[in-house]
């Protein structure tokens, strides 16, 4: 399996849904670097289960327990590792499973990749409780990017069937009433009545057993310009394929994104004007890359989570060893939505990406520090 990535800021995620712990191992990150754990671990409890009627009823606390790389506060340049227990687990909710397939998983595909040899209780390797340790590097990602300016948030830009629409993020600038929102509303919104209006469609989802998916937009604010390559290490390659490694999703783009191939160039074209001595896109519509290489805007991109495939609903399938079709009717605890336990994964993923790209162009400076072990 390939769960590994970066070219400077390399990353590796392990573990499965049910297996004792999951973890990963960031090696890239250089010593000196100041790291907050208790800020750490309230980023996860933003992605962790069981915390409202919109999520799973999977109890898991998502206790980073940093294991190297960290010491007295600060990265001292060894590879940081750090893993999180399994304790609310229920395998045996999965035991058919190895049969039947669920329509909408990774149980079919698998199967005949690994030959019937994956672990199929919770999803295995394939399950989007790989996401939390993602955030533990992402997390740290945050915090390292923010010694260096850079500011990432993201929320919940369009939800359900009837594209329930958040107020977008500003693309120019960091509003800080629009940020706090998002931390203090319900769902992780701009707008207090999109986020009522979003749980009260989670919550009808789940009431008919049934699901709903979403779009979350991701922006990280003060980017210098010129990180990045053309071809196939631009800043969106780097994004897309973390953004990709999540399971629930289908769908990337960047600035105006899809919605550019409906207007005219003298539309879409970011026009440049000076600015107290600085070059300055007056819209951003590029979503602050250009040629794989950002501009100096804010970098924006959006990320299309889908429906959460696991449902009460009976669903029609197939038996495996029988050869014949077969109906599945899904038991466990699952959420009738993603979207709002994916919107740091978004943030973590930005920031991953982020920092590898800073890094690999010596881009990244190291904060000053008066260390009294020296004096």
């Amino acid at each position: 399996m390939s769960s590994f990535t970066g070219n400077v800021l390399k990353l590796s995620i392990f573990g499965q849904s049910h297996s004792p712990a999951i973890g990963c191992s960031l090696d890239g990150i250089p010593a000196g670097v100041p790291i907050d754990l208790e800020r750490l671990q309230l980023f996860l409890d933003r992605r962790a289960p069981g915390r409202n009627e919109t999520a799973t009823a999977r109890k898991e606390t998502d206790t980073a327990h940093i294991i190297s790389g960290i010491v007295d506060g600060r990265t001292c340049g060894a590879p940081i590792s750090g893993i999180i227990k399994n304790a609310d687990t229920r395998s045996q909710d999965y035991s058919n499973l190895r049969r039947i397939p669920r329509p909408g998983h990774a149980d079919y595909a698998a199967y005949i990749k690994y030959k019937n040899n994956h672990d199929v209780a919770g999803g295995g390797h394939f399950s989007g409780r790989l996401t939390a340790p993602l955030c533990i590097a992402g997390g740290i990602a945050l915090q390292a990017l923010e010694t260096q300016g850079i500011r990432i948030a993201a929320h919940i830009a369009a939800l359900g069937p009837r594209d329930i629409r958040d107020t977008p993020l500003d693309p120019m600038k960091p509003n800080q009433v629009q940020l706090k929102a998002i931390s203090t509303n319900p769902l992780p919104c701009v707008s207090a009545h999109a986020a009522a209006s979003m749980r009260e469609c989670i919550v009808d989802a789940k009431s008919h057993m049934d699901s709903v998916g979403g779009v979350i937009e991701c922006v990280a604010y003060g980017v210098p310009a010129g990180i990045g390559d053309p071809m196939f290490d631009g800043i969106e390659n780097r994004i897309a394929r973390l953004a990709f490694g999540i399971p629930a999703i289908k769908g990337v783009d960047f600035g105006a994104g899809f919605s550019s191939a409906r207007l005219m160039g003298s539309q879409n074209n970011d026009s440049y004007r000076m600015q107290d001595g600085q070059v300055l896109p007056q819209t951003n519509n590029a979503g602050g890359i250009v040629g794989g290489i950002t501009t100096g805007m804010p970098v924006i991109w959006h990320m299309a989570v889908k429906p959460t495939p696991s449902i009460g609903q009976q669903q029609d399938s197939v038996d495996l060893e029988a050869h014949e079709n077969a109906e599945l009717k899904i038991h466990g605890r699952h959420d009738p939505c993603i979207v709002p336990r994916a919107v740091p994964v978004a943030e973590a993923v930005c920031a991953v990406a982020l920092l590898d790209a800073m890094l690999e162009d010596g881009a990244f400076v190291l904060p000053c520090q008066a260390d009294a072990r020296f004096r």
